[in-house]
């Protein structure tokens, strides 16, 4: 057996998410699809770094699997490639150790998130961007970006439909809004992160860029440990999972 790690990229606009479900379109379904057909039926299981929501995109996705297709010299990259549809790319495949993991070996996660704020929406980006087309405090952002920067409980900015068990504590080591032309782009660096966690904080930066909220509301936001306290879930388009780290 070899263990294969893989990065991947895609455009989500037109999938249901990553993990194969019931009724809709996946990722996880067409990589799923390709490896049966490279192992003659055989059902092959992909273990990713994460799962993306419907609509969120990956430059960075990362994953692995076992195979008994133990040739030194598969090109896997160029087998999967072939399989792929248009909106999913391989960006990278090659062995690696057993001890691999790509969800329990993660180190740091990296997600972006693009807000288009001008008036008149972008046809062109409508898929990739946030339009959000009020005026804002950007410096109040950037204040905000840094009070969330390490180590809290992020109950608050937490989707109350998760399932998932244990703590909400998760490390920031970066948090930063970066204005890009007519876009806001932020940048999230960390430990790992909940459900809907980026989109809310970002719900709740453009609140307070517009003066719905204040900076110092997030310190009572975060101790509330209260989801109804934060802003709202900003859509899913204007999220890329940007860069999975292992060192």
């Amino acid at each position: 057996m070899v263990r294969i790690a893989c990065v991947v990229s895609y455009d989500g606009t037109h999938f249901s998410g990553f993990q194969v479900q019931p009724n809709g379109r996946t990722v996880q379904e067409e990589i799923e699809k390709a490896l049966r057909k490279i192992h003659k039926g055989k059902e092959i299981r992909l273990h990713p770094s994460g799962r993306t929501d419907a609509g969120v995109h990956a430059r960075g996705q990362v994953l692995h699997f076992d195979s008994d297709l133990d040739n030194p010299n598969m090109d896997w990259r160029k087998a999967l490639q072939s399989l792929m549809p248009d909106d999913v790319v391989i960006q990278r495949a090659h062995p690696v150790s057993d001890d691999f993991h790509s969800r329990y070996s993660t180190k740091k996660k990296e997600y972006r998130y693009r807000v288009l704020n001008r008036d008149i929406p972008d046809v062109f980006r409508r898929g990739v961007t946030f339009h959000y087309p009020y005026k804002l405090n950007i410096e109040a952002i950037q204040e905000a970006c840094a009070l969330v920067e390490g180590t809290h409980d992020f109950t608050s900015f937490c989707s109350k439909k998760t399932t998932m068990k244990g703590d909400y504590v998760r490390t920031l080591y970066s948090v930063r809004c970066d204005v890009v032309d007519d876009e806001l782009v932020f940048t999230f660096i960390g430990s790992g992160f909940l459900y809907n966690m980026v989109r809310i904080l970002i719900g709740t930066f453009l609140e307070i860029g517009s003066g719905r909220k204040h900076v110092s509301d997030l310190k009572e936001i975060l101790a509330a440990k209260d989801r109804d306290q934060a802003g709202k879930t900003a859509p899913p388009q204007g999220l890329f999972l940007w860069n999975v780290d292992y060192l």
